[in-house]
């Protein structure tokens, strides 16, 4: 079995037992959790964390994602996921928490996401999704799935989504966005994570009409509907996204839609 066929394996720590009986019905009721462990205290948490990645990614004890509480007695869950982020292959951590003030600390710890109590059953699903798509993708503890080929032109693009491969037509996607070594499909109706650098992209679609406009952004020039400068500050508009151009990249682009809109004129 493939990792985007496996269900989420989570922790879910909370230290106040109703907290903790939402949080488990919620991920119960997601189709994409399967394993769901509670703990009632950080430090019970922290001894099966470091349990399972003493076992390795793959061991029977592993988890892909902890549901963490911030305020809790003794190790706080601030201080938990700095612990966990010190090994090499950690969960990935959600923050669920009634406090506001955390979120740039936590977002510094490398969180995935930061969820604020009461708990909005679509905001949370949108968490699990966001998980699900990280390790599907083998940015979790568990190791990727084998990389996809790169397209060729004129192909549609295979893409992963709940352990069904289904296929973007090339011209669907308006941008892509540079994600380390993935890089992020966007279309009209959503986004797609893919396992292949921007760099690769741009070398096979450029004769398509992609562009970078930026190092870690490239754009479909057709659908580009309208170039904006403001103090010396260049942006293109795609749909309802503005997206900021690189000076490196400016003259390229200006000149591209100059000879776009010139050979219209013809």
């Amino acid at each position: 079995m493939r990792v985007t066929d496996v269900p989420l394996r989570v922790l879910a720590v909370d230290d106040e037992e109703p907290a903790l009986d939402e949080l488990r019905y919620l991920l119960g009721e997601d189709p994409r959790v399967g394993t769901v462990v509670p703990a009632l205290r950080s430090t019970d948490a922290l001894r099966r964390l470091n349990r399972a990645m003493a076992q390795g990614p793959d061991g029977p004890e592993g988890f892909d994602v902890v549901f963490l509480d911030i305020d809790m007695p003794g190790l706080g869950g601030l201080e938990l996921a700095a612990l966990l982020a010190g090994h090499a292959a950690p969960p990935l951590v959600v923050f669920v928490t009634a406090h506001e003030d955390f979120a740039v600390r936590a977002f510094d710890l490398k969180a995935v996401d930061y969820l604020l109590k009461p708990l909005r059953k679509e905001r949370f699903a949108e968490a699990v999704r966001r998980v699900a798509e990280l390790v599907r993708a083998g940015q979790g503890p568990r190791p990727a799935a084998p990389a996809p080929e790169p397209p060729a032109v004129g192909d549609q693009v295979p893409v992963e989504l709940g352990g069904v491969t289904r296929f973007v037509p090339l011209a669907d996607i308006t941008h892509v966005e540079a994600q380390g070594d993935y890089a992020r499909l966007h279309t009209g109706r959503g986004s797609h994570l893919v396992r292949i650098p921007l760099s690769t992209l741009e070398e096979q679609w450029r004769s398509r009409g992609f562009v970078r406009i930026h190092r870690s952004r490239l754009v479909a020039l057709g659908r580009i509907e309208e170039l904006r400068v403001d103090g010396g500050n260049l942006t293109v508009r795609i749909g309802d996204r503005v997206l900021a151009v690189s000076r490196r990249n400016a003259r390229e682009l200006r000149d591209l839609l100059a000879g776009r809109a010139a050979s219209r004129v013809r």
